[in-house]
């Protein structure tokens, strides 16, 4: 098979012929249909997250299941399925407390294997590594059985794919990570496609004003569109005292960062009100640090600092409460599909992600 290849840390992707093995116990062979292409694809070609290369990226997708290796049961060849980038085990420690989204499990594919630690890819006898235990940017993966949610046939693949990502994370960590209350103002610093779905999240929750920060006004103008109430340019204004005006001095109720910056995380903290919440979504590189003042940040103004992964999601209950919503008309989906692409052109979408001009690119894979 042909897939999105990224050779190297900091090289463009290439497409490449791979050898693909059959499933091993417990995995899936998937023929994936289409992918999202996420800000995180792009955090492993520049080093924010760390992974061995050769590997293939993708980790938001949806195809249909076409062959199951030994001992699977939750799904059958011929299912539609969306796949999750956090294997969800249900029976770790964290799955039990009700966590699935640190599944103990999850642990065995930050190394670009599945949960074995090999991979099932290879290309001249070499290993090739495959992302999130997922690889979404070649037409085919055996992913693990525990990686992947059934959905109902006549939902369009190339919908929902997005969720195995973007919306469960970013209308997870308004609906599960965060205590969004009917009629609380809202600040969402990053409206790319994750900061676009925080902000549907917020409106389903019942935010009644939701700001929207970033540095493009193409971003601005998408995330009007999927709720935001305000809009604050952060090149041309100070993002903290814009949204300070616009909440009558308090701050924000809640505010979510949705780039991982270091300067933009203080700038999230210091938006929120006293006794207010933080949530820090964006995916910092390993070097970010936070250094502010403990008593005046944390203890005298008694603000909530939380980490969010994936939503904080359980992606069993979760991708069909997704759908439910996306059926009512209540959550956009459709609408976050800004071109569709082939594997060939994922560089050019990588560009397009910089330069702020894309909510989701879609690859398209042919059979």
């Amino acid at each position: 098979m042909k897939a999105a290849v990224l050779p190297a840390l900091d090289t463009p992707l290439e497409t490449q012929e791979l050898e693909i093995a059959a499933p091993g116990p417990g995995e899936v062979r998937v023929k994936v249909v289409a992918s999202g292409v996420c800000h995180s694809d792009l955090s492993i070609q520049n080093g924010t997250i760390p992974q061995p290369t050769p590997i293939v990226l993708g980790h938001e997708g949806a195809g249909i299941v076409e062959e199951v290796g030994e001992g699977v049961t939750k799904v059958q060849p011929g299912d539609h399925v969306v796949l999750s980038f956090v294997p969800a085990c249900g029976e770790c420690y964290m799955c039990r407390h009700g966590q699935p989204y640190v599944c103990e499990q999850a642990n065995a594919t930050a190394g670009g294997g599945l949960l074995d630690g090999t991979t099932r890819l290879s290309r001249d006898g070499s290993p090739v590594f495959q992302m999130a235990a997922l690889g979404t940017f070649g037409p085919y993966a055996i992913v693990p059985e525990i990686s992947m949610v059934k959905i109902d046939d006549d939902v369009p693949l190339e919908v929902a794919a997005l969720i195995g990502c973007g919306v469960l994370t970013g209308v997870g960590a308004a609906l599960n990570t965060a205590d969004v209350q009917e009629g609380d103002s809202v600040v969402v610093i990053g409206c790319g496609g994750v900061g676009l779905n925080v902000i549907q999240g917020a409106k389903i929750a019942g935010a009644s004003r939701i700001i929207a920060v970033d540095r493009f006004d193409s971003k601005l103008e998408m995330a009007k569109d999927f709720g935001a109430t305000d809009t604050i340019n952060a090149g041309e204004t100070d993002a903290v005292m814009a949204v300070m005006g616009l909440t009558e001095g308090r701050g924000a109720d809640v505010a979510f960062e949705v780039i991982g910056l270091g300067p933009t995380i203080e700038q999230a903290i210091n938006a929120t009100r006293k006794g207010g919440e933080v949530v820090l979504v964006g995916v910092p590189r390993m070097d970010v640090m936070v250094n502010l003042p403990a008593a005046f940040t944390w203890l005298y103004l008694a603000k909530t600092i939380k980490g969010c992964w994936y939503g904080s999601s359980n992606v069993y209950e979760d991708v069909p409460k997704l759908l439910d919503l996306w059926k009512k008309g209540e959550l956009k989906l459709e609408e976050l599909i800004s071109k569709e692409i082939t594997v060939e052109d994922i560089n050019e979408a990588f560009a397009d992600m910089q330069a702020g001009t894309v909510a989701r690119s879609v690859i398209q894979h042919s059979h």
